[in-house]
């Protein structure tokens, strides 16, 4: 499984950003996706994530209320519309998806992800 994210850019404090991640290969073998961020001299976090039919779907409590995961399979495509941002919420933002079957108690966590797509940054300014 191939992931390429894309829709990263800047913007205001109180604006929106929608991002992409594109799928390609075996993604029929696809359980989840989900989207991580990494801060400048942070650790990546995790931000979001949905199966494969879009009906389970988890956050991050920082992000909770202001993003929304939403995947489109006939495009193979998974979208993390982000509203209200801050600027912690500057970061660089990557696509994840797991081949290893239902969400696990450490849905949250990288270990569940064993493909992994390319960045795109996000910078909120204030």
């Amino acid at each position: 499984v191939q992931l390429q994210a894309s829709g990263g850019g800047l913007a205001q404090a109180g604006g929106s950003l929608r991002l992409s991640c594109a799928a390609s290969g075996r993604t029929r073998s696809t359980y989840a996706t989900g989207w991580f961020r990494q801060a400048p001299g942070k650790e990546r976090e995790f931000v979001a994530t949905i199966n494969w039919s879009g009906v389970n779907t988890y956050y991050a409590g920082s992000v909770k209320g202001r993003f929304t995961i939403s995947r489109d399979n006939a495009k193979n495509t998974v979208y993390l519309q982000m509203n209200s941002l801050k600027p912690e919420d500057t970061a660089v933002y990557c696509c994840a998806a797991s081949t290893m079957g239902p969400f696990p108690q450490y849905y949250s966590g990288s270990s569940y992800y064993n493909y992994w797509g390319q960045g795109t940054l996000v910078t909120v300014s204030s």
